[in-house]
């Protein structure tokens, strides 16, 4: 029978030449081939033999190559400090957890500066899941907070009374609720009219209720960075708590702070419930039910997608298959994980050396406010003066995605972000039976990451989580605007301050 398409050759005039021509350029191009597919193959076998296939654990435990960036929030381009005159006083309630405050807080100093408001202390949120209504007093330093921000804007703790016609009188503000994300231009229009109409604002809910990207005016971009990173700082009883456990962590050496975010509230947002008991499952489908908008997906291909946290047993495979050994000390921050000891198992035999703040705390004080925002603020400065940080879940999880901005502010040290999307077909054929190559196949995943050095900031990616380069410099750079100002941020503004301050002189005596 002939295949479809194929035709008798017809034979050539001149005899066998012609056949004889044919096979010679079949051949030859049979070589080429052959030489092309050679070529290639020892490419790849020298491209193979010089990738690294090993991780070098002994340089993570140290910080990432900066090459050449520090980190710098300190204006680069005129920044007069705030008018004496106001436009009013703006009031803002953070709602959610410490972390998602801590960015409201940073909107707020902003907006603040936008409108030219003086700034009412920020409220934080005591909520039902907190428990915890112990204020800005009880978390930060507030003295410090109005201190190193009073080149920026005005802070008073509380709107005073005004005195008219001998008669005393509280400013009402009025309230507002902002749109989510709203952008600079709503602030100096709509928010600007009612201040100055009132005299005082109370934005409420203030999370989220400002723009990340503000491509225009990196200046505003480093006013959140200044107080982040620089005005926020904790109580002294926290710092000194948190001091002593990173102290007594570091007793053998260094240690590894990770978040486990393997907890109910997460578990059920991911929709993660397929790796569960049948009980277990109704929890979290009730949870989600009562606490998140209806959505349809299916748990089983969650993980398989990589918006699953990653269980303690894939943690501690990772680790293991990045070189880490058993001696390892571990601390996590973590809520109440879901499940029970039944998922903590496998990694406790992977790695013995966990704690947490419930176990290395002395003082008993943590054990006594265990679902306040003290715990997390303890939690969120252990990570931070860890040798190496690792989220499990980076998705909607305020306190990791800080932590990982912060990390890279405070001198790029070392994170390992795992991909869980690359990483979960290993993890399910594992869990299949097909351990070949498992370990091999991890580290190919995990040397692709940059493990916390100076990296473009990709959408989604909040600028919270990564702030570069915009509060970043160089001492020797090759484009201008990446050139590093004074030393000091506050130095910087100080300057700015002075010669303000000296050209106002000038202008009253010329005026005289």
């Amino acid at each position: 029978m002939r295949r479809g398409g194929h035709k008798p050759q017809a034979k050539h005039p001149s005899g066998g030449g012609g056949v004889v021509k044919g096979m010679f350029g079949r051949l030859f191009i049979a070589a080429i081939v052959l030489l092309i597919c050679t070529l290639s193959l020892l490419s790849t076998r020298e491209t193979t033999q010089t990738a690294p296939s090993v991780i070098d654990v002994d340089r993570l435990w140290e910080s990432t190559d900066s090459d050449g960036w520090r980190p710098s929030s300190a204006p680069r381009s005129d920044w007069p400090p705030p008018p004496k005159e106001s436009n009013g006083y703006l009031r803002v309630r953070c709602n959610g957890g410490l972390n998602q405050q801590r960015t409201a807080i940073c909107n707020a100093v902003l907006a603040a500066r936008i409108m030219n408001a003086t700034l009412v202390l920020p409220e934080l949120d005591a909520n039902s899941f907190w428990h915890d209504d112990s204020g800005f007093h009880g978390i930060y330093d507030v003295e410090h907070f109005i201190t190193t921000l009073r080149y920026d804007v005005r802070i008073v703790e509380s709107i005073p009374e005004s005195k008219k016609n001998g008669k005393t009188k509280k400013i009402k503000a009025f309230q507002i609720r902002p749109p989510r994300d709203a952008p600079v231009s709503w602030y100096m229009t709509e928010a600007l009219k009612k201040l100055k109409e009132h005299g005082a604002i109370y934005l409420t809910p203030f999370s989220h209720r400002l723009e990340e990207e503000i491509h225009n005016n990196p200046e505003y971009q480093r006013l959140r960075c200044r107080v982040n990173y620089h005005a926020l700082k904790f109580k002294p009883h926290i710092m000194e708590l948190s001091s002593s456990i990173v102290e007594k962590l570091r007793e053998q050496g260094h240690y590894m702070a990770i978040h486990l975010r393997f907890e109910m509230d997460m578990l059920a947002f991911a929709g993660c419930f397929d790796i569960f008991k049948p009980e277990e499952q109704k929890i979290l489908w009730k949870y989600r039910k009562e606490n998140f908008a209806e959505k349809e997906l299916i748990p089983s291909e969650r993980r398989l997608i990589g918006k699953c946290p990653l269980t303690p047993e894939e943690v501690g495979l990772i680790l293991r298959a990045m070189g880490f050994d058993n001696s390892t000390r571990i601390y996590l921050a973590a809520g109440e994980l879901f499940g029970g000891e039944r998922f903590m198992k496998p990694f406790r035999s992977m790695f013995p050396h966990l704690e947490s703040h419930s176990t290395v705390d002395t003082s008993g004080e943590l054990a006594k406010n265990t679902m306040g925002l003290l715990g997390s603020a303890v939690d969120y400065m252990v990570c931070l003066l860890s040798d190496i940080f690792m989220p499990t879940y980076d998705g909607p999880s305020n306190f990791a995605n800080n932590l990982m901005g912060h990390r890279l502010y405070y001198g790029f040290r070392t994170i390992i972000h795992p991909d869980r999307k690359a990483l979960a077909p290993l993890f399910i054929k594992r869990a299949d039976g097909n351990t070949a190559d498992f370990d091999a196949a991890v580290r190919r995943v995990m040397l692709k990451s940059d493990f916390g050095g100076p990296r473009k900031r990709i959408k989604p990616e909040s600028f919270y989580t990564n702030s570069w380069p915009e509060c970043f410099c160089q001492k020797t750079a090759s484009n201008p605007a990446d050139m590093c100002p004074s030393d000091d941020v506050f130095e910087s503004l100080e300057s700015q301050f002075d010669g303000q301050r000296s050209s106002l002189n000038l202008t009253s005596a010329t005026d005289k």
